[in-house]
C-alpha cells in the first residue's frame, strides 16, 4: 500500500527555482491512502486560471482497484506562482484486482486555507461518504459552489456570512427539480431560520472546521455521517 508518491524534482516555469515535491495522499472509499503517481520526467505549467476539470485526475487505488478523481497536485512557488505538478497518467491505469471493499476508515480531512479548499474538502468528504463522479454542478447556486455526484447535490459555501433560509431553500428546490437529495456544507453556520428549515426540507447541514473535518450541524447530517451513501 502507498500512502504517498515518490519525490520528484518540480521546477517554476517562471523564476526557475528547483523545488523538491510529493504529492498528499487522500483516503479511497475503501479507506487506504491513494496519491496520484507522478512524472518524474514531465514539465509543471503555471496555473493562469481556474476551470473545475483541471482540479481533478484520475487516480487507481492500489488496494481496491477503485478508479477516482482525486484533487490534481499543486505547488506554490515563492515567486508567487501556482504550479501544476504533471501526473504520470499512464500509471492510474495499471491494472488491478478489485478486492471487497473494506470498512471505512476515519476521514482524513484535508486543511482549509482559502475557498478553493473547503471546495475540495468537501468532495472528499463525500467521496469518503461513498458518493461517485463528483464533478461541478451544472447550476450555479446563490452563493457558493455547487458540487454533483451520482444521487447527491451538495453546496459549499465559503463565505464569511451565515447561510440564509433562502439559500437551504434554494438548494433544496435545484435538487428537486433533478431528483435526488441534498446536502449544505458552509465555514461560517446558519442562521436559525436556516436550521429550521433544513430540517423541514431534509437537508443535511455541515460546517467544515479550519482542519477541513465537516461537523454536523443537525440530526439529518448525523445520520448522513454514520450511515453514508445509500
Amino acid at each position: 500500500m502507498r500512502a504517498m508518491s515518490e519525490s520528484v524534482s518540480v521546477r517554476c516555469p517562471a523564476c526557475r527555482r528547483e523545488h523538491i515535491y510529493a504529492a498528499p495522499a487522500y483516503p479511497c472509499e475503501c479507506g487506504a491512502p491513494v496519491a496520484p503517481p507522478l512524472d518524474p520526467h514531465g514539465t509543471a505549467t503555471a496555473v493562469a486560471h481556474r476551470a473545475w476539470d483541471d482540479e481533478w485526475v484520475g487516480v487507481r487505488c492500489t488496494e481496491c482497484g477503485r478508479e477516482g478523481e482525486w484533487p490534481r497536485p499543486e505547488l506554490g512557488c515563492p515567486c508567487g506562482t501556482v504550479l501544476l505538478v504533471p501526473v504520470a497518467r499512464s500509471a492510474a491505469d495499471d491494472a488491478a484486482q478489485p478486492q471487497a471493499p473494506a470498512a471505512r476508515r476515519v476521514f482524513q480531512p484535508i486543511t482549509i486555507r482559502t475557498a478553493h479548499d473547503a471546495v475540495t474538502a468537501a468532495a472528499v468528504y463525500l467521496r469518503w461518504l461513498g458518493y461517485r463522479d463528483i464533478r461541478r454542478a451544472g447550476q450555479r447556486p446563490t452563493s457558493g459552489v455547487g458540487i454533483s455526484a451520482d444521487g447527491l447535490l451538495a453546496q459549499v459555501d465559503p463565505t464569511v456570512q451565515p447561510a440564509s433560509l433562502r439559500d437551504v431553500e434554494c438548494l433544496w428546490l435545484t435538487a428537486m427539480t433533478e431528483s435526488v437529495p441534498c446536502v449544505y456544507f458552509t465555514l461560517s453556520g446558519y442562521s436559525p431560520a436556516a436550521r429550521a428549515r433544513a430540517d423541514t426540507l431534509g437537508v443535511p447541514l455541515f460546517v467544515l472546521d479550519l482542519t477541513g473535518t465537516p461537523q454536523p450541524v443537525n440530526t439529518l447530517a448525523d445520520d448522513l455521517d454514520a450511515t453514508g451513501a445509500a
